[in-house]
């Protein structure tokens, strides 16, 4: 039996762009439903249930910006922004609102193909709500235990640590900017201390990573927030 296609609702306005990005991931195995609009890609995505939903900010309708946040209202979908917002502060509010990933046009079909791929596989190693044992590398996590080893060999974590580490895996491969961080782990007071997370993200590494001057796991998105890469 052959391997069901990856669909995918594309939410973009300019009518080449469209074209351009279905014909383009056609070739490559996978089904795209176009939407150009706001109000007809929220219909697509309710509808059609897609693998993953990529869609522009500036659309004629609405902000790109509130269609990711009425799909993250009933779906956990995987979302790829492609825009010509290039600014941080842009990449900050849609990774806020629920994005997943955000791609600047101009861009390559390469690119947006290998990013598709890296979120489905994310997506597929993290399991339905989150899988409470976790691995990567030569480290197990136990989240409900609130457990972590390296070859058994306990790695003590502080509580906040583990608030962090915890945070982070459960969104595997999406970026978490800064202020969700510190609003989850840290509480509403302090949603502007952004100096914990660079001390607390130290520390992770230091105990996780085989490199910490290099991580591998403990991804940092300049100018926006932390990524966890690679559950095995």
């Amino acid at each position: 039996m052959s391997k069901p296609a990856i669909s995918v609702v594309l939410i973009e306005d300019e009518k080449q762009i469209r074209r351009f990005v279905r014909t383009e991931l056609e070739q490559r195995d996978m089904t795209v439903f176009e939407a150009p609009s706001g109000k007809e890609g929220l219909s697509a995505a309710a509808n059609r249930k897609p693998d993953i939903v990529i869609v522009d900010l500036g659309l004629p309708d609405m902000d790109g910006l509130d269609v990711i946040r009425r799909i993250r209202e009933w779906a956990d979908t995987p979302l790829i922004v492609l825009s010509a917002r290039s600014r941080e502060s842009e990449k900050i509010a849609a990774f806020e609102a629920g994005a997943d990933d955000y791609l600047t046009k101009p861009f390559g079909v390469g690119e947006l193909t290998a990013r598709i791929h890296a979120l489905l596989r994310r997506r597929n190693r993290v399991g339905d709500a989150g899988s409470a044992q976790l691995r990567f590398g030569d480290i197990s996590v136990d989240l409900d235990a609130r457990s972590i080893s390296r070859d058994d060999e306990r790695i003590h974590l502080t509580p906040v640590e583990f608030r962090l580490l915890s945070m982070l895996m459960r969104h595997a491969g999406r970026v978490l900017t800064h202020h969700q961080l510190l609003i989850e782990v840290w509480g509403p007071a302090h949603a502007e201390d952004s100096h914990y997370l660079r001390v607390y993200m130290g520390n992770l590494r230091q105990k996780l990573e085989k490199d910490p001057a290099q991580p591998v796991y403990l991804i940092t998105e300049t100018g926006v927030g932390y990524r966890f890469a690679g559950i095995d």
